[in-house]
């Protein structure tokens, strides 16, 4: 499987209270990466905290240096990150106005074993098209990192699954069972997050390793929808997504998704980033 067989769509929207869109989406389907990030730190600090995470975070991964070339994808992604997070701390030192802005960080890095590459599991050496059903022992092919609270669900044969875990002081409680989940879901201080991009010197982002298969369909969000669109909500429009799916369907979706969350609130920014795995 080759990065041309992933299909993306990405959409935007300050929703229905906020003034502006501190909120940013971006792609480089070339090296099979994918970001969504969501900028804190009041006035335009937001704004330019996500933008220039998520560019770093892409032109880190797209022209790696030195050593960094020949890293593992989980380091590849690892070094990504710092390089973001490195941004937007020194931003936020320099000028007064960008003082204690950060953002979250929710990505993909989609590295693809090359045609006939050894497998050390299994001597099978197995085609793009085969690797589409993938096995526990073949290699992770997508990697995952995030920071914060903007998330990543995966849609499998018509199963939702929340692929992360926020990093925020509700979810803390609720792992801990201090909480319900409609406490939390209600609680005024769910938009508290515990790790962000800039807030320190360096981060401890969370990496997974994955194994796409054919119609899997990743969403990458900002809480601006999680927020406001339930899981039920978000499995029945992924799961109404045609299949094969195309760029056509997927942008659909987005537009789906974000009307949703606008019909239910709409009150924060709102961005969704689709990725397919096309058979």
């Amino acid at each position: 499987m080759s990065a041309t067989h992933l299909i993306y769509a990405m959409l935007s929207h300050r929703g229905r209270v906020r003034k502006g869109n501190e909120d940013t989406c971006a792609a480089a389907p070339e090296i099979g990466a994918f970001v969504v990030c969501d900028g804190m730190g009041g006035a335009a600090a937001g704004e330019v905290a996500s933008n220039l995470a998520a560019d770093t975070f892409l032109a880190n991964l797209s022209s790696p240096r030195g050593l960094e070339a020949s890293l593992t994808p989980e380091a590849r992604m690892n070094a990504a990150i710092q390089a973001a997070n490195h941004a937007v701390y020194q931003q936020s030192r320099q000028s007064r106005q960008y003082n204690g802005m950060g953002t979250t960080l929710v990505a993909l890095l989609h590295t693809p074993v090359v045609q006939g590459e050894n497998c050390k599991s299994s001597a099978t050496r197995r085609s793009p098209a085969s690797h589409l059903n993938s096995r526990v022992t073949d290699p992770p092919t997508l990697w995952l990192g995030h920071v914060g609270d903007s998330r990543c669900y995966r849609q499998r044969r018509g199963n939702l699954e929340q692929l992360t875990i926020d990093h925020s002081l509700v979810e803390e409680q609720l792992r801990a069972g201090q909480i319900t989940l409609d406490q939390a879901a209600h609680s005024p201080m769910r938009n508290l997050i515990t790790r962000a991009i800039g807030s320190q010197a360096t981060v401890q982002p969370e990496i997974q390793s994955h194994r796409p298969q054919a119609n899997d369909v990743y969403l990458l969000a900002s809480d601006g929808l999680t927020h406001e669109v339930t899981d039920e909500e978000i499995a029945e429009i992924l799961t109404a997504i045609p299949k094969p799916q195309t760029m056509d369907a997927l942008t659909r979706a987005c537009e789906e998704l974000i009307t949703t969350a606008n019909r239910n609130g709409g009150n924060d920014n709102i961005t969704v980033l689709l990725v397919a795995v096309a058979p």
